[in-house]
């Protein structure tokens, strides 16, 4: 397999964890609980999920920072604002007026962009990760899970209070890596 194909089959793995892992509602509810009220990327809540169930590897602290920072203007410039924008026409899609269906449609089409621009951030974690996962210590899956979202929480959600584990999450990503 050359170069270029192990990379896509690492990002298009992340991104199949992330889909089956998500597709769980006890999870979606976790993750979007912990986006709405403390501030958390989803995606980087899944990758710490997919590194340590899938290569039940712990990410060191500086790497995780690396991490943080390497999608951070990605994720608060495009991600969230297609979420922003895609929330604040949910009224003006269900609202009876006569451009009812145009602006569904417009909501389903920046709803797509969303999903496009979250999988390209996971794109660009997994092709950061690939160079370093080798070197990560490795620990039991769903420990390795646990350790790395509790750093995400120490790196990102410190002055809001400390979130609980997210338990369902790591079952499920347990589960998926299996």
């Amino acid at each position: 397999m050359n170069d270029s194909a192990s990379v896509k089959e690492h990002q298009s793995r992340f991104w199949t964890f992330s889909l089956t892992v998500y597709g769980d509602a006890a999870v979606q509810r976790e993750c979007l609980d912990l986006q709405d009220r403390y501030g958390i990327d989803v995606n980087l809540l899944l990758f710490c999920a997919f590194i340590g169930a899938v290569h039940r590897a712990v990410l060191p602290d500086h790497d995780l920072r690396q991490a943080v920072d390497l999608v951070s203007e990605w994720h608060k410039k495009i991600v969230t604002n297609l979420r922003e924008a895609r929330r604040a026409l949910k009224p003006f899609a269900t609202d009876g007026s006569p451009n009812v269906e145009a602006v569904a449609s417009l909501r389903t089409d920046v709803k797509s962009k969303e999903l496009e621009a979250e999988r390209l951030e996971q794109m660009m974690l997994a092709s950061w990760s690939r160079a370093r996962v080798a070197s990560w210590p490795r620990m039991q899956a769903a420990e390795a899970v646990a350790a790395n979202i509790r750093a995400l929480f120490a790196l990102g959600a410190a002055a809001a209070g400390a979130p609980g584990l997210p338990h369902h999450l790591v079952a499920a990503a347990v589960a998926a890596a299996r």
